[in-house]
């Protein structure tokens, strides 16, 4: 499993409707979204329009590449383009993930394991 986080910036002046379209997305979007493969997908937003992005996918690049070719979400991404500033295509197409530096999860299994290899090495 991957786990993908990307950032874009909303126009200020148009955050409101940003918020009002997401409340509810089109049904037939998240039908796409869930079809592409995509889960646990959340969008956060923070201060002067700064959204955060985070899902979760077995393959990204299939993901990407069934919404890129898909006339619901092709639809969907033109009328939310308009919405980003500095955003050069679709905003599902043309965000650009963050490195991942840190998850708990991953930290605290390395950690068993390293002490359970050190307990066998002492024994």
């Amino acid at each position: 499993m991957r786990r993908v986080c990307f950032q874009l910036l909303v126009r200020p002046e148009l955050l409101d409707e940003y918020v009002a379209r997401h409340t509810p997305v089109w049904p037939e979007m998240l039908a796409e979204i869930e079809a592409s493969g995509r889960r646990n997908y959340s969008l956060f937003l923070g201060e002067g329009g700064r959204l955060i992005g985070y899902y979760e996918t077995d393959d990204d690049e299939a993901a990407q590449a069934f919404l890129a070719n898909s006339e619901v979400a092709g639809r969907w991404e033109a009328e939310m383009g308009r919405f980003f500033v500095g955003l050069d295509g679709r905003p599902d197409q043309a965000a650009t993930p963050l490195t991942e530096i840190f998850h708990l999860h991953d930290q605290l299994a390395a950690a068993s394991a390293a002490a359970s290899d050190n307990e066998s090495n002492a024994s």
